[in-house]
């Protein structure tokens, strides 16, 4: 299982250990993680999974592909490090990641 840390909006920490080939906003979710909405339930079709990668991991969950940046234009705050965590899937290689829950969601 690998291991992540989701920072919700108000400072409460989660670790989560995730399933290979699951996304980071399924275990959110499974998790109860607040702030995590994925009003589309994985789909790319809406920015309420939004999540800011931390910046030492941010090389190794790799940038948005196309339609997830343009899915990214209607997130709250996006940043350099801003992801949506539907998009993210879990591997070994994010054993120890640790992801940020935006103040809102788009």
């Amino acid at each position: 299982m690998t291991k992540l840390k989701i920072i919700a909006f108000d400072g409460t920490e989660f670790d989560i250990e995730a399933e290979n080939g699951s996304t980071v906003m399924e275990n959110a979710v499974r998790n109860g993680v607040p702030g995590i909405e994925a009003e589309c339930g994985g789909a790319c079709a809406c920015a309420t999974c939004h999540v800011y990668v931390d910046e030492e991991w941010a090389e190794i969950v790799g940038p948005p592909g196309p339609m997830e940046e343009d899915m990214l234009d209607f997130a709250y705050d996006v940043r350099p490090t801003s992801r949506l965590s539907c998009q993210i899937r879990v591997s070994d290689d994010l054993d120890g990641v640790t992801l940020q829950v935006p103040a809102r969601q788009g």
